[in-house]
């Protein structure tokens, strides 16, 4: 992991371990508390689908009652006789198992149970998308840091130059070729490279930071990625075009008018009678200190039908399909939306890929040209043909050429990584 120079005192620390990028996807696949979000919603999206949830199976159950009723009586009867009784004491016991199952119900249950099972693929489709996410931007993270440190090894090589520079003019300054000014002019170079220098590997740690973070592990981690930005050059359009038909977020979108179409139907349902059978057993005992019944005790089974009609209910039903119609148009309006967007961003990325490609083969000319351009102006310097502008305009004109190739190369990955995300082609 790239990091500003150490103190000419420091103790040397072991180097840290070359994190791949596979090692790295795998990492981010393991501990993305995204992820682990989205597997839990589609673990409760499983429990919901079922047909327990959507009212497919019976209920059955028990109610159970004794009460003890304590009352200050006093009767009179036809007979002329009478009854005055005070703490009089009667006992009741009810216990009932009863089962209700639904015959019919205008398809509310069909529709129900079908709208949970949309529900679920799209809790599904929506892991994958970010298991998408996680993959395309652990892998932007990872090549950001090879991205800085790729230009530290420039810098290196210019702050080299310059250290060159500064010894040869304090051995011409010896023999009384070289004046103060030479010597100060490459002080000055080399402490500007230094800072330079320095700077840039302040951004490779927070790039590194960066990585961590998306890869949820400790910032204190010590880790070194590889060396290189490899671009697949072999990505095609019409592959990537036929591909975005799988895109689960447009898939999702697509299964969110299905479940919004779905609800109409429940909707419509609720205009429609419904029918359920119901039976169970009872067992009531009743027992009186006083009265004409003093003991009375029943017990057997029932069975029968319950018809529901809803007649009139304020036009709240009708109003319930016109929301819900309306509601599958919205979805379908931004499922159509959200392809258009999809499609634009694949566009544009693809154009950036295929110019980026060919700005990284002009940077990589351009970088060997200047790398060339400064080992002979260093020598012609060593020979006394050239000057130290000379040899800083050469310098600058190496460390723009490393910048410009390894900014490219990242563009280019880039555009490859957010182009094979929209095609839902990025694996671990």
């Amino acid at each position: 992991m790239p990091s500003s120079l150490p103190p000419a005192d420091s103790v040397a620390r072991p180097e840290a371990p070359t994190l791949t990028l596979r090692e790295a996807l795998q990492t981010a696949l393991k501990n993305s508390l995204d992820i682990q979000i989205g597997q839990t919603n589609v673990a409760v999206q499983d429990l919901y689908n079922s047909a327990g949830f959507a009212g497919g199976l019976p209920t059955v159950g028990i109610a159970a009652s004794n009460n003890v009723v304590v009352n200050n009586t006093q009767q009179e009867f036809n007979t002329g006789l009478g009854v005055t009784r005070v703490g009089a004491r009667s006992t009741q016991y009810n216990v009932g198992l009863t089962g209700s199952y639904l015959l019919y119900n205008g398809g509310l249950v069909v529709a129900t149970r079908k709208r949970l099972g949309e529900l679920e693929q799209i809790s599904q489709l929506q892991l994958n998308s970010t298991v998408q996410n996680v993959l395309a931007d652990v892998s932007l993270k990872y090549y950001a840091v090879v991205q800085q440190q790729r230009y530290i090894r420039t810098l290196e090589a210019s702050t080299e130059v310059s250290r060159q520079k500064l010894t040869l003019i304090k051995a011409r300054q010896s023999v009384g070729l070289a004046n103060n000014a030479d010597l100060f002019q490459a002080q000055l170079d080399l402490n500007a490279q230094l800072q330079t220098q320095q700077q840039q590997a302040l951004a490779a740690q927070q790039a590194t930071a960066d990585l961590l973070r998306a890869l949820t592990l400790d910032l204190d981690t010590r880790v070194a990625v590889e060396d290189t930005i490899p671009v697949n050059r072999d990505l095609h359009w019409a592959d990537i075009e036929t591909s975005l038909t799988r895109n689960p977020d447009l898939l999702a979108a697509e299964r969110q008018v299905r479940v919004n179409e779905l609800l109409e139907r429940v909707a419509r349902a609720n205009r429609y009678p419904s029918l359920s059978l119901n039976s169970g057993t009872n067992f009531a005992r009743n027992q009186n200190a006083v009265g004409t019944t003093l003991f009375n005790q029943s017990y057997g089974p029932f069975a029968g039908l319950s018809l529901g009609v809803p007649i009139y209910t304020g036009g709240t039903n009708k109003r319930l399909v016109k929301i819900a119609r309306l509601n599958t148009q919205t979805a379908q309006l931004q499922r159509t939306a959200l392809e258009r967007d999809y499609r634009t961003n694949a566009r544009k990325a693809w154009e950036a890929y295929q110019q980026t490609l060919a700005l990284v083969n002009t940077a990589q000319e351009s970088y060997t040209t200047a790398k060339k351009l400064l080992n002979l102006v260093q020598l012609r310097l060593d020979a006394g043909l050239s000057t130290l502008v000379d040899v800083r305009i050469a310098q600058q004109s190496f460390e723009d050429a490393g910048y410009r190739l390894v900014n490219y190369r990242y563009n280019a990955k880039s555009a490859e990584i957010t182009l094979q995300q929209l095609a839902a082609l990025l694996a671990p």
